[in-house]
């Protein structure tokens, strides 16, 4: 199969949750396409076992240029203040909003301070990076992309998952709103929605958790039944995704080959959808 190579030299991105997951490696993947990238997460160090450099100096020791700020997406004023970080480098050219947090329980279970949670950063956290980057594209008038991870959860009801499909749901109408106040100024607004990725998603401290990935699955050994089924005959291709099957959505949706690509959700779930 053929490769794509992406050049997003003299650019500046910004990927909220890019220290682990998913956001990790679409910051990785915007490092190596020559963007100098910001991860704007709560914590520096990734999860995962097998990696010991934070994203930004793994960037750095291949060759790119990147840094790392602390911030909790749930808070507009420290996302506005990682948007005004990036007029150090040029200011941002392409917003992946990508931080998020998963929680899930029976409707009748659910508790409203964890609603309140799931809401303050998958869909306020959204909100508020669509809205900073959109003011400081408009404010140097310049073209510019943002990306949003939606969900599978975006469209598709999962039992026990009032939390975080509500959230996903949020995600996909603020993209397809966004893109409409925002085309005509050549801002374009577009959301991936991953379905089962393999990564450490909802693992560690529930209060600092944010996005590693998507799809609401842990790994092989938290793995749930998704509508009580096994993995295989839900999912086509019969099998979870890796982070970096993931990524190049993103750089695809933020590249000149997707310029007339507007309030759009990019699935990328083995086929989830079509079942």
């Amino acid at each position: 199969m053929g490769t794509v190579n992406y050049d997003f030299s003299d650019e500046t991105v910004i990927v909220t949750g890019g220290t682990s997951g998913i956001g990790r490696e679409v910051a990785l993947r915007y490092g190596e396409a020559g963007a100098t990238v910001i991860n704007a997460d709560m914590r520096e160090e990734p999860k995962e076992d097998d990696l010991s450099a934070p994203t930004h100096k793994a960037i750095e020791d291949a060759g790119g240029e990147a840094t790392y700020v602390e911030t909790d997406v749930s808070d507009p004023e420290q996302v506005g203040s990682v948007v005004e970080a990036a007029r150090e480098f040029g200011g941002v050219d392409v917003m992946v909003n990508n931080a998020g947090i998963y929680r899930d329980a029976a409707l009748t279970e659910t508790d409203a301070d964890e609603f309140d949670q799931v809401m303050a950063i998958n869909v306020r956290g959204v909100f508020a990076g669509c809205r900073a980057a959109a003011r400081d594209m408009l404010d140097r008038g310049v073209e510019g992309s943002i990306v949003n991870t939606a969900s599978i959860s975006s469209e598709y009801a999962q039992l026990g998952h009032t939390m975080y499909d509500a959230s996903k749901g949020a995600v996909m109408m603020i993209t397809r709103v966004a893109a409409l106040e925002l085309a005509r100024h050549d801002i374009r607004v577009n959301a991936v929605a991953p379905g089962i990725i393999r990564t450490t998603f909802g693992q560690g401290n529930p209060d600092v958790d944010e996005e590693l990935g998507d799809g609401f699955l842990l790994d092989d050994a938290d793995l749930p039944d998704l509508r009580g089924q096994d993995i295989e005959p839900t999912v086509p291709m019969g099998r979870m995704a890796t982070p970096d099957e993931v990524a190049g959505a993103y750089l695809f949706l933020a590249s000149d080959d997707a310029s007339y690509v507007n309030g759009h959700l990019l699935y990328v779930d083995g086929g989830y959808q079509i079942l």
